[in-house]
């Protein structure tokens, strides 16, 4: 837990959202090292009068979009089952719509130009019709841009992809989001309809203090969007996976995949972008994972940064006014109060092979730095701190294959020539010394040698 003083600060900044955006209740919470360090709560989760009680970690309010990771996170499990692959043609799967041709991948990434809105009344407060009603009532019509063109967000999209899910695993989307995901993580808390204890849901008037009802339904083919609920405690636990904890439910690289950016939303410098289900953002120095909501009555995000696994997020109970800026400041104060440790520095044993390998390495004249990580891994940089970095992973024929980076998925080879060692990747050529003429550099070195 975070100490007394962080607390207050916290809270202050909580209770200042809540007065100042005029939030009926609103709750929050901080992640870090895999579980809550800190939740807060001010306001009321119900009419003055009739149930004016205070939230609690176990209130539940409405995720909205939020439940749109959770999908996804079934999709990539389907993927890493090879049940599907992400290149598929919606056809494959549910043959029959009029966008067939949209990839998995695009549906995930909201890249495939899907209208942002299924056609028919606003689908957030209207009762919705089952998926096949919502996949008899598609024309070409909800095509909007050319799929791949540009990130344009689309609930239908999600709607789609539950009816997926449903196909492939023989139960509803919620069902298997519930078996395969809520249930290993401890998430039991969470539900597909309101049940108590839960925050009703408002409108706050623009111009004055008195609050309006926001409707209640089931979504039908929609829900995938956006149908679930849940309290701070669960949503914590959210957080904690998508900060890398995952639990069993997701391979650790499955899950670093989703948080790679697929797209970037419109702007002059990207600070808001998407994945694979996941929307990210960036905060100063972090690059932060998770998703918004928002539904009637209902608003809701949770972000992460897997750099130092810490997790942040609020929940409240009205249509509009909480700020964006609220979760960034809750971060900083954090930050600013109790900033994580290092992990200790402590030897860590290295084969002979790559000790011989470490230290400087020379593409053309920029001088690089190789250094063995554990596992037989390695890390190959620019010593000035301008270029081309990438961390490298064994494999079993003796090469090693480039995580990120510019040599993402690219091999990296050590080779023995007569004058000595050189490393290849991806046709570039790494020796000892600046241009090595004992080495097959491309286009040969010139013979009179530096002068």
């Amino acid at each position: 837990m975070v100490l007394e003083s962080t607390a207050r600060a916290l809270l202050h900044r909580l209770a200042v959202e809540q007065a100042e955006s005029r939030v009926p209740s609103l709750v929050a919470a901080l992640v870090r090292g895999g579980g809550p360090v800190w939740f807060g709560a001010r306001g009321r989760t119900g009419l003055e009068g009739r149930d004016g009680s205070g939230p609690t970690e176990r209130t539940r309010y409405r995720l909205g979009s939020i439940t749109k990771s959770m999908v996804a996170v079934l999709v990539m499990r389907l993927r890493d089952e090879g049940v599907l692959d992400l290149l598929d043609p919606l056809d494959k799967h549910v043959p029959g719509t009029p966008v067939g041709d949209l990839t998995i991948a695009q549906l995930l990434s909201h890249t495939g130009g899907l209208t942002a809105e299924p056609p028919g009344s606003w689908w957030e407060r209207t009762p919705g019709a089952p998926a096949a009603g919502l996949l008899g009532d598609l024309g070409p019509e909800v095509a909007r841009h050319r799929p791949g063109r540009r990130f344009h967000y689309s609930n239908l999209g999600y709607g789609l992809l539950g009816e997926l899910v449903a196909r492939k695993r023989g139960v509803g989307w919620a069902r298997a989001v519930r078996e395969e995901i809520l249930e290993p993580l401890g998430m039991g808390a969470v539900t597909e309809r309101a049940e108590e204890p839960y925050a009703a849901g408002f409108a706050v008037h623009p111009w004055a203090d008195v609050l309006l009802p926001e409707p209640e339904h089931d979504a039908g083919g929609m829900a995938p969007a956006g149908q679930l609920w849940a309290g701070a405690a669960d949503l914590a636990r959210w957080a904690a996976f998508l900060a890398g904890d995952g639990g069993g439910v997701l391979r650790p690289a499955t899950l670093a995949e989703m948080r790679e950016p697929a797209a970037v939303e419109d702007g002059p410098s990207w600070d808001r972008g998407y994945g694979l289900g996941l929307q990210l953002a960036r905060h100063e120095s972090r690059m932060l994972a998770g998703h918004t909501g928002s539904m009637p009555g209902f608003l809701a995000t949770v972000w992460t940064d897997p750099a130092d696994g810490v997790g942040v997020l609020f929940m409240a109970n009205t249509t509009s006014g909480v700020r964006g800026r609220l979760l960034f400041d809750l971060l900083d104060i954090l930050a600013e109060h109790e900033p994580p440790l290092p992990a200790e520095w402590r030897p860590s044993p290295v084969d002979e092979d790559l000790l011989d390998l470490a230290g400087p390495w020379y593409w053309g004249p920029s001088a690089y730095a190789l250094r063995p990580l554990p596992g037989r891994g390695l890390s190959l940089s620019p010593i000035s701190g301008v270029g081309r970095a990438s961390r490298f992973v064994p494999q079993a024929d003796g090469t090693w294959l480039g995580l990120d980076g510019y040599y993402a998925g690219e091999t990296l080879r050590v080779e023995r020539h007569p004058g000595g060692v050189h490393i290849s990747l991806n046709t570039f050529i790494f020796t000892r010394e600046p241009y090595d003429p004992s080495a097959p550099i491309p286009g040969g070195v010139d013979p009179e040698g530096w002068r």
